[in-house]
């Protein structure tokens, strides 16, 4: 594998890559991996001639300072998992590397940034459009995979290549989860054990929704669910809704659809996790 931290490198290595006939997969990521994304650089492999990783923890993302500053920076243990899955090339850029210099533009998403992460992280999607923008110019994939787990994150990427043209497909893959139903997480390194166990209660939360979707109404649903939680010591509830999938705004009920995105945001100790699941409704 081929480590590279200059944009000019690895702009000149794709490229020459792109010329020479080769299918190029990319999966962008902030490091501290796990088996979430061992999986989308599995099917990489699977499906493309390169695989690029990226790691970049990048600044203009967050809106909390602290998070920013604690997020998990494993780099040694990152390059030897993406050696065991035969990454072609590793793009390790420092943040000075990728803004030279302050970045002004400003991306909207109208209503779907408004909702959820949107709400509750202002700036967030404009600072994950950026980057992932630059990174796709960089890199020119054919193919770029992400997980469900940020599953807003997901439609506002789908959104981005949409809207600017970008000539490559988008891959989406389900929430890879620990034993105890835990989504993976970057963030989950800096969990204590108890704490773990009691995150889990978050994937337990979304059964329950799921359970009910098709026999309670909406409000009662969401009712039921954010008092599960508000009772569960150091749990720190964000949201809990119910959406539309491909829009996420709110739904009030789920009669004229076929399929609801339950999410949820939580903080746990110190700690915010977000997690999904997707819910096929039965006719009628």
């Amino acid at each position: 594998m081929e480590v590279i931290k200059q944009v000019s490198t690895i702009r000149e290595k794709m490229q020459a890559l792109r010329c020479s006939g080769k299918r190029i997969g990319f999966v962008p990521t902030m490091g501290a991996l796990h088996e979430g994304h061992l999986q989308l650089l599995r099917a990489s492999a699977q499906d493309n001639d390169i695989t690029v990783c990226s790691i970049f923890v990048n600044p203009t993302q967050f809106n909390n300072p602290e998070d920013y500053k604690l997020y998990p920076r494993t780099s040694e243990q990152d390059i030897a998992l993406l050696k065991s899955v035969n990454c072609d090339f590793l793009f390790l850029p420092d943040a000075e590397e990728v803004y030279t210099q302050q970045t002004l533009l400003q991306f909207s998403f109208g209503a779907l940034e408004q909702v959820m992460e949107g709400e509750h992280r202002p700036g967030h999607f404009n600072g994950v459009a950026t980057i992932v923008s630059k990174l796709f110019h960089y890199i020119t994939p054919h193919k770029a995979y992400f997980g469900q787990k940020d599953l807003q994150q997901v439609a506002i990427v789908r959104q981005l290549i949409q809207a600017l043209s970008f000539n490559l497909d988008l891959v989406c893959y389900p929430t890879v989860r620990e034993e105890s139903g835990l989504a993976m997480s970057s963030r989950n390194k800096r969990l204590t054990y108890e704490q773990r166990q009691i995150a889990a209660k978050l994937y337990k939360a979304l059964q329950m929704a799921a359970g009910m979707i098709n026999v309670k109404p909406v409000q009662s649903i969401k009712q039921e669910v954010e008092a599960y939680l508000q009772s569960i010591s150091q749990i720190e509830l964000e949201y809990f809704e119910i959406a539309d999938p491909n829009t996420l705004q709110p739904l009030q009920d789920v009669i004229a659809t076929n399929e609801a995105a339950l999410c949820i945001a939580a903080h746990v100790g110190s700690v915010r996790l977000i997690d999904n699941m997707l819910v096929n409704l039965k006719e009628g």
